[in-house]
């Protein structure tokens, strides 16, 4: 695959560079940085160096003098580095550091402290539509998702295959995040079925025939693992009673697919929906985080069972976002949009479907969701407002 221009920013500081395999941090730096120092502690013999001596990177840096990057893929496998950079940072003001990683699971358990400010937090996601621009198809992104790694093989199905199996072998099991695997692989297909759904953790519990408390250790491996993420309910000056389960993503649609199981019962158009409200949760989920940290997504659904998918709610922008996987429009998909504008009369309400065109029905502006992703920009500080002509 060519070279992609990524929307991450460089940074001019130090970072943490978080993201789940196979989102091309790798590449990305090697791109963004013309002469660094690399140290991968994915490879044995340089990670047991480290283990057994951290304080040989003071060395490293020391014979490197034109090398003021210096880049440690996979921080997370030897957190006693982070003494040894925090004081090169502190002696050495011209070096930078940028520390990739997986997962914050182990430097989180471990109490490290994450150099006290001195390096930024930054997360490099899936492709969005729009870095990949006329490359973009949402119909085999919603088969075998935006992971890079995954786009650049020769054979994309077989990847994905590979892809939770190989997390679950050298991450799970290898740093004995959880005792049983056999129990965890089980949780993994049960929780596939809540992916754009309230989390109710006794339901997978039961699913998986595993106890709850498991489960929700489970799931916090997930989301350290930076393999999935929740989003909230809406309640500012929530006029009624709303829902307090949080919704459930897995952080790709082609990843969902991969775990989801499927047979008899299973209605394609079902597995096909949840897909695409993943999608766009994914392309939300990069936008804010890209670009707009103030701006935050929340999910709206009453008690009565009225609910709009999406809410981006931060300093300049107040967005609902309804999702429909159908090329026609009915005035029941425009309910849940139409309520939240009664209660919230200054947002702007918007609904993503299958269709060809952009069309106004009931006073609800209908967006195809293909040409809403694609115009979806971390330059455009309000979504909305692309949606008024790209």
């Amino acid at each position: 695959m060519e070279t992609i221009y990524r929307f991450l920013k460089i940074p001019s500081q130090s970072c943490f560079l978080f993201g789940p395999r196979g989102t091309g941090k790798s590449f990305w730096i090697r791109h963004s940085f013309p002469e660094i120092l690399s140290i991968d502690l994915l490879k044995s013999d340089i990670f047991q160096s480290f283990v057994t001596d951290p304080s040989r990177l003071r060395g490293l840096v020391a014979a490197n003098p034109a090398c003021r990057t210096i880049v440690i893929d996979e921080i997370q496998k030897v957190p006693a580095l982070l003494s040894e950079v925090h004081s090169l940072i502190e002696e050495q003001k011209d070096v930078r550091f940028i520390l990739t990683g997986s997962s914050a699971r182990k430097l989180k358990r471990t109490g490290v402290d994450l150099l006290a400010g001195r390096a930024v937090e930054k997360h490099l996601h899936p492709f969005m539509a729009s870095e990949l621009g006329p490359r973009f198809s949402l119909d085999n992104a919603l088969q075998t998702g935006l992971l890079p790694v995954v786009m650049a093989a020769e054979s994309p199905d077989e990847v994905l295959k590979t892809y939770v199996s190989l997390y679950i072998r050298e991450e799970v099991q290898q740093e004995g995040l959880a005792r049983n695997i056999s129990g965890f692989s089980r949780f993994i297909e049960a929780v596939s079925f809540s992916h754009a759904s309230l989390l109710n953790t006794a339901n997978v519990a039961r699913e998986c025939q595993a106890e709850r408390k498991t489960v929700e250790g489970y799931i916090s491996i997930l989301e350290d693992l930076l393999l999935a993420f929740r989003i909230p309910v809406f309640t500012k000056r929530a006029q009624r009673a709303t829902v307090t389960h949080n919704k459930f993503y897995l952080f790709d649609a082609g990843v969902y697919r991969s775990i989801r199981p499927k047979g008899p019962l299973d209605r394609p158009a079902e597995i096909d929906g949840t897909a695409l409200e993943g999608m766009v949760a994914q392309h939300l989920r990069a936008w804010t985080e890209y670009a707009h940290p103030d701006a935050r997504l929340y999910f709206w659904r009453t008690r009565s069972g009225v609910e709009v998918d999406f809410i981006l709610y931060g300093e300049g922008v107040f967005l609902a976002l309804e999702v429909k996987n159908s090329a026609k429009i009915s005035p029941e998909d425009l309910r849940g949009l139409k309520t939240f504008r009664t209660d919230y009369p200054d947002a702007q309400i918007v609904l993503l479907y299958r269709g060809p065109e952009r069309i106004i029905i009931n006073e609800v502006l209908c967006i195809p969701a293909w040409d809403f992703l694609l115009n979806l920009h971390p330059e455009i500080p309000n979504p909305s407002q692309q949606t008024n002509g790209g």
